[in-house]
């Protein structure tokens, strides 16, 4: 993966929820009653972010954390109010800026951190380091190379954890995403690519980068429609 390859998948990535399919993407992680493949997906992402919030302490007082594709800011608020100082990334600055107005009507917990919301690119080095990153349903948009390069440089910048999700590699979800029903309706694009999860992981903590990062946890999500794994790294 070269630079550019990374800015040209990211302005692909960027077109699709800031310029396509915003008004989609906020019912679909909103409130307000949705049906049919919406309804799956997003019983599936809240059974997903269920997963990886457990993944973390419950209590995150002093960590500093990135929330990558922080979308709409659901995690990033959760994760604030378990005390953590959150920094909430998304490259649709549209889908930032509905994270800001949810940030407003929230009332936080006692004892919450911080949040703030900003977007961009996830790998800029000015974000600084952080203690964990969470990563649901970002790399599921890059080819395994890529997503394997991204994790990396990531990890350069992270001390304790990191937790995301990547495409499994099934025959249905590879029938499901050729007949062009994974997203809302509209243009569908940017692809997801399925990948072989355990092997993408196993292989990426062997790379000369990766020292002294730890293989953790796996959790798949399957309900309808969405159909998503969970992956862990981390340093002990």
């Amino acid at each position: 993966m070269t630079h550019v390859d990374h800015i040209r998948r990211t302005g692909e990535i960027e077109h699709y929820f800031d310029r396509t399919a915003l008004d989609a993407w906020k019912k679909l992680t909103g409130e307000q009653p949705v049906s049919g493949i919406r309804a799956t997906v997003r019983r599936g992402r809240d059974s997903m972010r269920r997963i990886l919030m457990g993944w973390l302490p419950y209590d995150l007082t002093g960590w500093r954390i990135l929330d990558a594709g922080c979308g709409s800011g659901v995690m990033s608020l959760e994760l604030m109010d378990r005390g953590a100082d959150v920094l909430g990334i998304d490259l649709s600055a549209q889908m930032v800026e509905f994270a800001r107005q949810r940030a407003a009507d929230h009332r936080p917990a006692a004892g919450a951190g911080t949040v703030r919301f900003d977007s961009g690119d996830m790998l800029d080095g000015r974000h600084g380091r952080f203690d964990a990153v969470v990563a649901m349903d970002v790399l599921i948009h890059y080819e395994a190379a890529h997503a394997t390069r991204v994790l990396e440089q990531l990890a350069a910048r992270t001390d304790r954890k990191m937790a995301f999700t990547l495409a499994p590699g099934s025959r249905f979800l590879r029938t499901m995403l050729a007949a062009g029903r994974a997203f809302p309706r509209g243009n569908r694009s940017p692809s997801i690519y399925p990948v072989d999860t355990d092997d993408l992981v196993a292989k990426l903590v062997t790379r000369p980068d990766m020292k002294g990062w730890l293989v953790g946890r796996t959790e798949r999500v399957s309900i309808g429609f969405y159909k998503s794994q969970a992956m862990e790294v981390f340093r002990p």
